[in-house]
């Protein structure tokens, strides 16, 4: 018995053989040629003549942003290139269509005056009714042109409208010259200064000046094709002898241009 607990004393506990084991270092802890020292810095066992070893650290270069276009720039490149091929391609058009049908201005021209009223009543009132014949020619060979409503013709005198009427509507064909009766009346109130000077004016020279405005909305015919409506504006000066109501007057001088188009 007493053998038995002398060999339980004996009995020494051994490692394990399963148990890993821990690494042994390949790598010194310290720098080699350097002893251990409590000092962090190391410096009471470093010689006076050994140069202080410096840490180097790693410089980071940091690379710059790309550069992004703005939406702000590419809408505006795409708006100005389609506004580009838009202009381009109404220029091609309208090129295009001069050298197909060779566009012309119509032309007008007053052939005759007639004055059916013009006096002063005693209110200084004075009342004008005028009977003009005017000839519009279409000098174009593959262009029509339609005269719509809404037209208006005016007689002037000086800064004074005396008389306003209207053309009526029509259709002119190619190479078509029409002859037009346009009867304009009008009414111009505190008038004896007018009349006076109209009457002074015709004893002296022997004739009255009078421009007549037309402004005509028409619509043009290319082939088949009807445009949308634009605006003839129009300008005739006239030298008339008298403005004497039921006496057959004569046109001394006449000359009508062509002013523009308004849409």
């Amino acid at each position: 018995m007493a053998d038995h607990n002398n060999q339980q004393k004996r009995i020494h506990p051994l490692a394990d053989v399963e148990a890993p084991r821990s690494p042994s270092p390949t790598h010194p802890l310290f720098p080699r040629n350097t002893s251990k020292s409590d000092n962090p810095n190391g410096d009471h066992h470093r010689s006076p003549s050994q140069p202080i070893p410096r840490r180097t650290f790693p410089v980071s270069h940091s690379k710059p942003p790309k550069r992004k276009r703005s939406c702000l720039c590419r809408l505006l490149c795409w708006t100005f290139s389609l506004l580009l091929i838009l202009i381009i391609a109404v220029g091609i058009t309208v090129g295009v269509i001069y050298l197909i049908f060779r566009p012309k201005m119509p032309k007008f021209s007053v052939d005759q005056l007639q004055v059916v009223q013009f006096n002063l009543s005693g209110s200084n009132s004075l009342s004008a009714t005028f009977d003009a014949r005017i000839t519009a020619t279409n000098p174009n060979k593959r262009i029509g042109i339609y005269y719509e409503g809404g037209s208006n013709i005016e007689a002037w005198y000086e800064e004074t409208n005396l008389a306003r009427g209207s053309f009526p509507k029509f259709y002119q064909g190619h190479r078509n010259t029409t002859a037009l009766t346009v009867i304009m009346t009008g009414q111009t109130e505190d008038a004896s200064g007018l009349f006076n000077r109209l009457q002074q004016q015709q004893q002296e020279t022997g004739n009255i000046p009078l421009n007549l405005k037309v402004k005509q909305p028409v619509r043009v015919k290319l082939g088949k094709l009807k445009l949308f409506k634009v605006k003839f504006r129009v300008r005739c000066r006239l030298v008339v002898d008298s403005l004497t109501a039921q006496n057959g007057i004569r046109i001394q001088n006449s000359s009508c241009k062509f002013r523009g188009i308004r849409l």
